[in-house]
């Protein structure tokens, strides 16, 4: 059986079709896992690489940590500022996260979806699941470490954490990884190996952008 015969009758049916077709629905990318697996460096290294998403800041109660920056890293601000805008309905979610505020401001979100470009917003498994509940048709990706021994090590690298946050920071952590169902991917995040997530993050973007029925994220 041969295939090589066409319809040309219907070709210029299919090339009207694919000129009024409509471009692809920008993405809201949400990208979560443990404390201390890697998030920041990833989006960090995906800034490097020029990667063309618009990434929505968080803002946050807690302290700046060396080399950070205001309205880079996150917005810090003071809990009678977090307040107000919780108070003003301006945050998609927020919650207490190891005694500090962390909210993801949904003003971000809608500028950047309203002109076509894709987001990507960084959250802990907490927030992922608030957002899921807001927006299901958002992109979750877990990031997960090879180990909890691997991500104690990072933990402790950090120096930020008590020995007594460190453990409730792994217990979580554990906790959390039973969270996979939340999400559509996993990706392991290895040490040294940022390019690699990075990689596998395009992969999960070419993927979305090839679907027939595309996500719809309306805020």
């Amino acid at each position: 059986m041969t295939c090589e015969a066409s319809d040309h009758s219907l070709e210029p049916k299919l090339r009207t079709k694919r000129r009024g077709a409509k471009s692809s629905r920008p993405l809201l990318i949400v990208l979560s896992g443990p404390s201390g697996v890697g998030k920041d460096a990833v989006l960090t290294r995906m800034r490097e690489l020029g990667r063309p998403f618009y990434y929505v800041v968080t803002s946050t109660t807690r302290p700046k940590r060396a080399r950070e920056k205001d309205g880079v890293d996150y917005h810090f601000l003071l809990r009678k500022e977090f307040q107000q805008m919780i108070n003003d309905n301006q945050l998609l979610e927020w919650a207490n996260v190891y005694g500090n505020y962390y909210g993801v401001p949904k003003n971000e979100i809608t500028s950047a979806l309203s002109k076509g470009v894709d987001a990507v917003v960084k959250v802990d498994v907490q927030g992922a699941a608030a957002i899921k509940q807001i927006l299901p048709h958002a992109v979750f990706i877990f990031l997960t470490s090879p180990s909890i021994e691997e991500l104690e090590k990072r933990l402790k690298k950090r120096q930020s954490e008590s020995s007594a946050g460190l453990a409730l920071r792994l217990e979580n952590a554990r906790e959390e990884i039973k969270s996979l169902l939340l999400f559509d991917y996993v990706i392991t995040c290895r040490q040294n190996k940022l390019d690699e997530v990075v990689s596998r993050i395009d992969a999960i973007v070419t993927a979305e952008k090839c679907r027939v029925k595309p996500r719809i994220v309306e805020l």
